[in-house]
């Protein structure tokens, strides 16, 4: 027998250097278990670009020996590619939480996917394959049926936490700190921990303290038609704004799809009480201000997003009015800073009350652990060996020197990156070769793949432009019947530099007619002229627009 395929390989497809695409594969001879299939959310920087996705060649090439994906929650980070993943590769089976297990179906329903093999768990379940022994534990987090899930192997024991917090006075069930420990004390070879709070300090504010700050609130501008703007996804947060609305007898508006399709699956599912609460946009103009709340997306600054529109004053439904108060429950995520200033400018120079949240105002609170819940839950697992894992570098290092300060020998330790990987072989873990693994890019509601040479074009003509040169050639003569037609975008304005063009014009002509000498194709021309105009260009004007040389074929008598 070979004795590589007596090991266990854990490879990681998503989730290290950045925030969200989570995504990692567990394999043993003939079977592979996938745990998470997420997706990143673009930056500003990639134009055009909706979110990324991890790469599945690793997953194509061994797509035979997939038994199943398993979820740990419901969120984008940890969901949102299925759609890509099911049309990419064969997935013969989902395992997810009952709330996950709902939004995957919206999802799917939406991309017009039909799956069959989608099942709920919870934590009393245990799944078994050949080589795999798969239960799951109840974590705290700010979406309901958070759970870690545990993978005994043949070479050893493999702990995720999922996205987790250790909040003593939830609003929603207690992570299960029992389980936990008699897990630990079971034997763990490695944990995989989730490390987005890694940097901050001390334990992670209690909901309970952000529900009392809410209430404050709603008591306080007892008048005013309050404004809400939050994560559709912090389905614990919602919930309490419910019941809020409740005891203070608004009645609840919503806008933003997202935010519609959380309340509806939270409403089935019976997390969120008080179906009678919520009117429609039309219901909600014809009351008084104090007897409203309008629940909306938008809370970090999203152009499209619902409360972006209603500061701008372009929401069809919903118009600011002076006396109106907008919370922003929420806080900012890295990159979106700005985004979010100026949406509360904005809000600001309509005469609207904001609040946000501050050491005043502790109306928002992460789903993540900080630097101390991070220590105990590697003190109850006592993991072997430890890889932060959903984090920018400098969360994972730290969260890497967190492992060390409870114990864990440095060496024991992993910072790696997307598509490195960790052998297991009899309890000892050590690092494996690495897997192809590209950035892909998901442009617009389709499924189609933006190739990184696209978005490259994209961002020099977002800052030096495009410039078209129209050739009109006589090709049997090897003959340019008249000067190039340039024509630009982004790159100068024609009539304020006709100096300038023409002199790519005057040089065209000249490339142009050097190399219809030579035995050349339309390929060969286009590449030359793209070439040498792109080096005249930078000689003139310090600047490198996109060349597109188009070559018209004119044949004359």
């Amino acid at each position: 027998m070979n004795k590589t395929n007596d090991k266990t390989r854990f490879v990681i497809l998503g989730g290290l250097g950045e925030i969200g695409k989570n995504m990692y594969a567990i394999e043993h001879q003939e079977e592979i278990i996938l745990i998470d299939a997420g997706i990143s959310f673009a930056s500003l920087t990639m134009l055009g670009i909706d979110y990324t996705i991890p790469d599945y060649t690793y997953l194509k090439e061994n797509e035979s020996k997939i038994k199943a994906l398993f979820i740990t929650h419901g969120h984008e980070d940890h969901i949102g590619a299925i759609p890509i993943l099911l049309q990419s590769v064969d997935i013969k089976n989902i395992y997810a939480p009952n709330q996950a297990c709902e939004l995957i179906k919206m999802k799917l329903i939406d991309k017009n996917i039909r799956f069959d093999n989608l099942f709920a768990y919870n934590s009393d379940d245990i799944i078994k394959f050949k080589h795999f022994e798969v239960d799951f534990f109840r974590t705290t987090h700010s979406v309901p049926d958070s759970h870690g899930i545990r993978i005994k192997t043949p070479n050893g024991v493999i702990v995720t936490t999922g996205d987790f917090k250790f909040d003593l006075t939830p609003i929603g069930p207690v992570a299960d700190l029992h389980k936990i420990a008699r897990i630990g004390e079971e034997g763990v070879d490695l944990l995989i921990s989730d490390s987005t709070n890694a940097l901050n300090p001390g334990m992670s504010n209690s909901e309970s303290s952000v529900e009392e700050a809410l209430s404050d609130i709603f008591d306080t501008e007892t008048n005013s038609r309050i404004i809400i703007a939050t994560f559709a996804s912090n389905i614990y947060r919602l919930k309490h704004i419910v019941e809020s609305c409740y005891k203070h007898h608004r009645k609840i508006c919503i806008f933003g799809r997202s935010m519609e399709t959380n309340i509806d699956i939270s409403i089935k599912g019976g997390y969120i009480n008080h179906k009678e609460l919520f009117i429609s946009a039309e219901e909600a103009n014809q009351l008084k201000p104090k007897e409203v709340c309008i629940l909306c997306t938008g809370s970090q600054g999203e152009p499209l997003a619902a409360l972006s529109r209603i500061a701008d004053l372009e929401h069809k439904h919903i118009k600011l009015r002076p006396d109106d108060v907008v919370i922003f429950s929420s806080s900012p995520i890295p990159g979106n800073a700005l985004s979010i200033s100026r949406t509360i400018n904005k809000l600001y120079l309509q005469g609207v009350k904001v609040y946000t949240n501050t050491t005043n105002f502790n109306i928002h609170t992460s789903g993540h652990a900080n630097q101390e819940e991070l220590k105990l839950m590697i003190r109850l697992l006592m993991p072997k060996y430890m890889l932060p894992f959903h984090g920018e570098y400098r969360m994972l290092k730290k969260h890497g020197d967190l492992a060390t300060m409870c114990g864990i020998p440095k060496e024991n330790v992993f910072i790696l990156d997307n598509g490195d990987s960790l052998i297991l072989d009899k309890n000892k873990i050590y690092q494996g070769d690495k897997v192809k693994m590209d950035e892909i890019y998901i442009d617009g509601n389709s499924t189609s793949e933006v190739a990184t040479q696209v978005l490259r074009d994209r961002k020099i003509m977002a800052s030096d432009g495009i410039l078209v040169i129209v050739l009109n050639i006589d090709i049997r003569n090897k003959k340019l019947i008249n000067k190039p037609s340039i024509v630009t975008r982004g790159f100068i304005q024609v009539n304020e530099n006709e100096e300038l063009i023409k002199m790519i014009e005057f040089k065209t002509s000249i490339l142009t007619t050097e190399k219809l000498k030579e035995q050349t194709n339309f390929t060969d021309l286009k590449s030359y002229i793209q070439t040498n105009i792109s080096s005249y260009i930078i000689e003139l004007t310090g600047r490198k627009p996109i060349i597109l040389p188009i070559i018209l074929d004119i044949k004359r008598n």
